[in-house]
C-alpha cells in the first residue's frame, strides 16, 4: 500500500464533503441520505443513509417518508397523542433501540455500550438521550476527549501510542491516542479525561489533572469496513483535546482490556505508522493538529499546511451542545 501524505490522512477523516469543493459532488451525497428530525424541533439533527432508514422496523414512534428524505421521531402514547417530556421521550427511544438491537437488524448495535450519548437541539438543550453505538445509524454529533502523552527524552519527544484490542467494537487493532473516550450525558470533558486516563491506562488522577487543555477538534466522517457493521453511516465529531507531558517513569498499562499494550514511540515512528495507515482515522487526525501545535509539521516543511490546517476544525451543519 502506498503510503498516506499527511492531507490525504486529513482527508480519510473528514471524508464528507465540501459544498464548496465540489457542489454536485455535496449536493449527490446529501441527497442519498435521510434527515433526521425530532417532532416538533425545527433543526436537522443528523444524517441517515437509505439503507439503514429503510430497514427501521415499522413503528408508531416513526415516521419515514421517502419522498420528503425524513426520519423523524414522534412518541406516541397509548391513544396516538404526542409525548413531550424528555423522560417518557427517552424510555420510548431507549426501548425502541434495544428492540432494533434484539432483532439484529444493524450490525453497528452489536457494539451496544449501554452508555448514553446527548443529542441536542438548536438551543444547546439536550433533545435525546441516546445508545452510543446508536448514534452512527443517525448521524448527529458525537462528543469525546483524546489525549496526547508524551515524554521530552535526550533522543527528542516521544509519543505514548496504544495499540487498539482486537475484539473493540470499533477499528479493532488499530493503533490509537494515549486516552481517548465518549462523553455521556452529563459529563464535563476534563472529568471524562481524567475517567478514561485510569481506565484505559491506568494512570493516577494526580498526574492526569495536570493535563494542558489544547482545545477542540472537528470533522465529519463517514465511517468505511474498518469501523465494523454498516458503512456509509455519518459520523460528525467533537474532540476536546488534552496534552500531558509525562515523567520518564511512568508507564501506561492497559486497564480495562480496550488495549493491547502502549508503545513509546519516536515522532517519526508515529508518522511513519500514520503514512502506513496503522492509526485510527480520528487518531491520525488529531495527531496531525498535536504536530502543529508542537511545531513539528509548519508551512516551511508541509506543503499542503493551509489545507490540513482548516480540515482539523470543521463547521459542523447540526445542532452542538
Amino acid at each position: 500500500m502506498a503510503r498516506l501524505t499527511n492531507l490525504e490522512l486529513a482527508k480519510d477523516c473528514d471524508n464528507f464533503p465540501y459544498f464548496s469543493d465540489n457542489p454536485q459532488l455535496y449536493e449527490a451525497t446529501v441527497n442519498d441520505y435521510y434527515h433526521f428530525l425530532l417532532e416538533g424541533c425545527p433543526s436537522v439533527l443528523g444524517y441517515v443513509s437509505s439503507k439503514v432508514a429503510e430497514r427501521f422496523p415499522a413503528s408508531r414512534h416513526w415516521e419515514i417518508d421517502a419522498s420528503k428524505r425524513t426520519v423523524t421521531f414522534q412518541p406516541r402514547d397509548e391513544q396516538g397523542s404526542a409525548i413531550s417530556d424528555f423522560e417518557s421521550r427517552n424510555a420510548i427511544l431507549a426501548d425502541y433501540l434495544q428492540s432494533v438491537r434484539e432483532q439484529r437488524v444493524f450490525g453497528v448495535l452489536d457494539g451496544w455500550r449501554s452508555e448514553k450519548y446527548p443529542v441536542y437541539g438548536p438551543n444547546k438543550e439536550i433533545l435525546l438521550s441516546m445508545e452510543r453505538s446508536a448514534t452512527p445509524l443517525f448521524g448527529v454529533v458525537t462528543y469525546g476527549i483524546h489525549m496526547t502523552g508524551y515524554v521530552k527524552t535526550d533522543q527528542g519527544m516521544k509519543i505514548w501510542a496504544p495499540r487498539r484490542a482486537l475484539n473493540k467494537q470499533t477499528y479493532p487493532g488499530m493503533m490509537d491516542n494515549t486516552v481517548a473516550g465518549g462523553l455521556t450525558i452529563g459529563e464535563l470533558p476534563f472529568d471524562c479525561l481524567v475517567r478514561e486516563a485510569e481506565e484505559e491506562a491506568s494512570l493516577p488522577a494526580d498526574l492526569v489533572r495536570t493535563a494542558k487543555a489544547c482545545g477542540t477538534l472537528t470533522y465529519f466522517h463517514v465511517r468505511d469496513a474498518r469501523a465494523l457493521g454498516e458503512t456509509g453511516l455519518c459520523q460528525p465529531e467533537v474532540q476536546y483535546i488534552y496534552d500531558l507531558e509525562m515523567p520518564p517513569d511512568i508507564v501506561p498499562k492497559p486497564g480495562d482490556n480496550e488495549a493491547i499494550d502502549f508503545q513509546l514511540l519516536t515522532v517519526e515512528e508515529v508518522q511513519t505508522a500514520m503514512a502506513n495507515g496503522k492509526f485510527k482515522p480520528n487518531c491520525a487526525h488529531l495527531l496531525l493538529e498535536f504536530f502543529v501545535r508542537h511545531g513539528i509539521m509548519t508551512a516551511e516543511n508541509e506543503p499542503d499546511y493551509l489545507q490540513i490546517v482548516s480540515k482539523l476544525h470543521r463547521r459542523l451543519e447540526f445542532p452542538m451542545r
